[in-house]
């Protein structure tokens, strides 16, 4: 037995911080010598993609030119697939039709077909035209689908071999393919028809015996999506298996391509970005280049539609006058009710939308939802209520002077209050989403501004009741 060595990881401090590796401002300082293209090109190549993209921005029109002229097609498509198609596109704008043709040839199609669907038009017919034949019926593929289908996102760059090959016939298989293609991880099967059949782990592949049968090795259980399925429908699925890649069919059950890891993750990341939009009372994201008229477009609608919320409890709030005007001391107090019914409301709203990405969702697993959040607004309000109603009595009492009875009679007002609106917010909060998830439309729509104010309007109806039918009508303290 080895002995056993101890590995000590040195504290990271900010003086290690300051001496790591800036590779930004190397591959700028690269770029801006004098040094010969060719020399500038082998410094180049030992950065990652990644690295070069993110010093795209930084360096002027002229500068980026150069690094087009001196970079490989091949080392710019690996920077582009690490930008978003907004600034790829400027990019390749900014290159002459035969060089930009190269470029895209190497990205992978579903990336080169998102870049291209954000090109001006002449410029993108140009483009697709200098495309090889192959490459251009691969991009026009991707962009016939709609942007909320799968298949948009799919990428051709796939192996496939036929199910009735020996392990060694299919190795000869993968490495033909593999000259175009570099998704090898996973090997697709399809049988006499082109159907797909399942799917082979690399691994597998290569530990077999080359006089094995290829069908001892192949997985017929593997998962699988329909080009023309939404995302919204397929994202569980692709999420639960986790796989590498995860074929598309057509309605033929013949593979179109595949959906890949990184794919997946930008599926992923795009669907929480625009439920956090709406949760934010959006209708769309935006970003930092969008114009003011787009920007306000997209927020105006809901605003609109809140304020008529707004206004609504501002009139409840008047209808209650009398009761301000006998007991002022209650309205200190109010922004307590409210702001604590939106909180639940809105932890409820977060809850209930994460729920209802599982599509197959029962009736009675939607009921178990409500009465869960109920009973968590319940046991979280009575325990709320319990404080607020010793500490907000002891403040009353000390700082403001008032006896004991009418201290904790406003301060056991507050406590119910408390409690009931947000048992209703909890609820409220649930409700809202299944209503819209019932009538088909997307349950984050109930965004938080909605819910916030809807439960504003339940608070203060709620708090001014009490108050003037516990402490008016009851206790005649006004």
């Amino acid at each position: 037995m080895k002995d056993e060595k101890t590995i000590t990881v040195p504290e990271r401090t900010d003086e290690n911080i300051s001496t790591m590796p800036d590779y930004e401002s190397e591959i700028i300082k690269i770029i801006r010598s004098n040094s010969s293209p060719r020399a500038i090109q082998d410094k180049l190549e030992d950065y990652h993609g990644n690295d070069i993209a993110q010093v795209m921005d930084d360096l002027s029109v002229s500068e980026r030119k150069k690094l087009y002229r001196i970079c490989s097609p091949e080392m710019l498509a690996e920077a582009f697939e690490h930008l978003d198609e907004d600034d790829a596109s400027v990019y390749i704008n900014e290159m002459d039709i035969k060089k930009s043709a190269l470029v895209i040839s190497e990205l992978e199609t579903d990336t080169a077909a998102d870049i291209l669907h954000e090109i001006e038009k002449n410029k993108r017919l140009l483009i697709i035209d200098a495309l090889d034949p192959e490459t251009r019926s691969e991009v026009n593929l991707i962009a016939s689908f709609d942007e909320d289908e799968i298949g948009s996102r799919m990428t051709t760059n796939f192996i496939v071999v036929d199910k009735n090959l020996s392990v060694k016939e299919a190795m000869s298989e993968l490495v033909r393919q593999a000259e175009d293609n570099d998704n090898i991880s996973t090997i697709f099967s399809v049988d006499e028809r082109g159907e797909f059949y399942g799917a082979i782990d690399l691994k597998d592949l290569i530990t077999a015996r080359s006089t094995s049968e290829l069908d001892d090795i192949t997985a017929t259980s593997f998962p699988y999506v329909y080009a023309h399925e939404t995302i919204d429908e397929c994202i569980e699925k692709l999420k639960d298996y986790s796989e590498d890649s995860v074929p598309v069919l057509d309605n033929s059950n013949r593979i179109l391509g595949v959906i890949t890891a990184k794919s997946v993750i930008e599926v992923v990341d795009d669907e929480m970005g625009e439920d956090y939009a709406k949760l934010a009372g959006l209708i769309a994201e935006e970003d930092l280049k969008e114009p003011l008229r787009e920007s306000m477009k997209k927020r105006l609608p809901w605003l609109i539609a809140l304020l008529g919320l707004g206004i609504i409890v501002s009139g409840v709030v008047g209808a209650f006058e009398k009761v301000v005007a006998s007991l002022t001391i209650i309205m200190a107090f109010q922004s307590l009710i409210l702001d604590m019914a939106g909180n639940v409301g809105t932890q409820s709203l977060a809850v209930t939308i994460r729920v209802l990405t599982d599509e197959n969702l029962t009736l009675r697993q939607k009921f178990h939802l409500v009465t869960k959040e109920t009973r968590v607004g319940l046991f979280n309000g009575l325990l709320l209520g319990i404080v607020s109603f010793i500490l907000v009595g002891l403040y009353i009492m000390l700082f403001k002077g008032k006896t004991f009875i009418f201290a904790y009679a406003v301060s056991g007002c507050i406590g119910i209050s408390l409690l009931l609106a947000m048992i209703i917010s909890s609820a409220v909060g649930t409700l809202i989403p299944l209503f819209f998830k019932k009538i088909k439309i997307d349950p984050a729509v109930a965004s938080g501004p909605l819910i916030t104010t809807v439960n504003d309007l339940v608070a203060v109806v709620t708090y001014y009741g009490i108050s003037w039918i516990l402490l008016l009508n009851i206790l005649h303290l006004g």
